[in-house]
């Protein structure tokens, strides 16, 4: 294969590993270093590339044992926690994946989702919202790349264990734990969702959109399912149930009504679903406050991510 060749072939596959990578790792910042790592030493080795799997599958092989490699030798890079400017109330718990950036959908445009074979447990935007990338980081390394692989992508048994350097039968075991681990942390997070761009989706936001810029917390209340959260990356801070949550929304609102600031949101969308780019405004002045994503369950707010970094 010529280097022409190669390089088209990649850049056709790309976005796709980028978005394998993302899901491994739980940080885009991270994925496309490792990325960069695993396309290059693709090149480098092609001259050993034998045909037996498909070349797209050995560029699977090549970055998922980049992203192991990465976790394994760099160690999980915990971000500082920031410092709020305000006191936040208590929070129900400390999150363990402070680490978790959200995936812009603009750079899910041309990730083809039909590739996926027989094996694939979750559609393609399951496989990438937040509850899920998130549970992913809380299963051992190993076990999350047999489960992208096999659950994800729909890759049979038979030619994960190769790109593991394993068996079928260890594969099953990681699968099994695996499954396990990571459909207890969906079905905490949240039921189904309403379709992407569909009416019960545009209404929900639309009713968040104009509670949340107004401080309307009865608004809110009503939105929130019984069993709401509310997350912070990279701050560890966690929210669960509706009075904790309103609680931390009213002390933030406190806070930037004495700074004189009010927050404008720009609607967005991350890992499939809704998300704002929020901004804090005073005297015509901007600054960036950092990006939240809304999970919904139905006709009502399940979860709310609030990533405290201008991504």
């Amino acid at each position: 294969m010529t280097q022409v060749t190669f390089e088209a072939f990649v850049a056709a596959h790309r976005r796709e590993l980028l978005v394998h990578c993302y899901r491994l790792l739980g940080s885009l910042t991270d994925a496309e270093d490792v990325l960069q790592e695993a396309l290059l030493a693709a090149w480098r080795g092609l001259d050993g590339f034998e045909g037996r799997a498909s070349l797209r599958s050995w560029l699977y092989r090549i970055a998922t044992n980049r992203c192991l490699n990465a976790l394994r030798d760099r160690g999980r890079r915990i971000p500082p926690e920031p410092q709020p400017p305000f006191q936040p109330p208590e929070p129900s718990r400390r999150g363990d994946v402070t680490w978790l950036q959200p995936y812009p959908d603009a750079l899910l445009e041309r990730v083809p989702d039909d590739d996926r074979g027989p094996e694939a447990r979750y559609t393609a935007r399951e496989a990438i919202e937040l509850a899920f990338v998130a549970a992913l980081q809380r299963l051992t390394p190993r076990q999350a790349a047999a489960l992208v692989l096999c659950d994800v992508l729909g890759y049979p048994l038979g030619e994960v264990a190769p790109m593991l350097d394993t068996t079928p039968t260890a594969i099953k075991g990681l699968l099994q734990r695996a499954r396990g681990v990571v459909e207890r942390h969906r079905s905490a997070a949240g039921g189904t969702p309403p379709a992407p761009g569909s009416a019960p989706e545009r209404h929900v936001v639309e009713q968040f959109t104009e509670a949340f810029a107004g401080d309307d917390f009865d608004t809110l209340v009503s939105l929130l399912t019984d069993k709401a959260w509310l997350a912070m990356p990279p701050a560890p801070h966690e929210y669960h149930g509706v009075a904790a949550i309103i609680s931390f929304l009213r002390t933030s609102a406190a806070w930037r009504a004495s700074q004189g600031l009010h927050m404008r949101l720009s609607p967005t969308r991350m890992n499939g679903q809704p998300a704002f780019a929020s901004r804090f405004v005073r005297d015509g002045f901007e600054r960036p406050g950092g990006l939240m994503v809304l999970t919904l369950t139905g006709d009502r707010l399940s979860g709310m991510t609030l990533f405290l970094h201008d991504i």
